[in-house]
């Protein structure tokens, strides 16, 4: 079976390039938004975190200071308080865990998103690089004068 070779003209090829760096432009207008979205997100996840451990330590002495009571005096009041605590615990604890797994993706969404926004970067440089040596005007040569 033959297969039939086909040549490119000028203008097809002119299209496919800026077609292509076109592509390559909104990639990286993309790409920095999604970035900029998935850090944000990352520090609120952070800023949450931090939250909560430092309700679940506050409530760990709350709770070690109603046990103590709790023990010295047996009432109903007392144990109904500690009882309380153990419960919103164990709900800070449930948070925690449900926020330390979504950090979790969130932190591999992010870091490869750094990645490929690094790539888009290096490409944007090394094509601006590129036009440059391959725009430049040529260079007038003077004639020499005659003696």
């Amino acid at each position: 079976m033959a297969v039939s070779k086909k040549i490119i003209k000028n203008s097809a090829l002119t299209k496919v390039i800026v077609s292509s760096l076109t592509n390559l432009e909104a990639a990286t207008i993309a790409g920095s938004k999604a970035l900029l979205q998935a850090t944000k997100k990352s520090k609120q996840s952070s800023t949450e975190g931090k939250r909560i451990s430092k309700k679940r330590i506050t409530l760990i002495k709350r709770r070690k200071a109603a046990a103590t009571k709790s023990q010295n005096n047996p009432i109903a009041a007392n144990k109904k308080a500690l009882n309380i605590i153990d419960k919103e615990l164990a709900d800070t604890r449930k948070a925690a865990a449900k926020n330390k797994s979504a950090r979790a993706v969130l932190f591999e969404e992010l870091s490869g998103l750094r990645i490929n926004c690094r790539r888009l970067i290096a490409y944007n440089k090394a094509l601006t690089v590129t036009d440059k040596i391959l725009n430049k005007p040529k260079k007038k040569i003077r004639k020499r004068k005659a003696r």
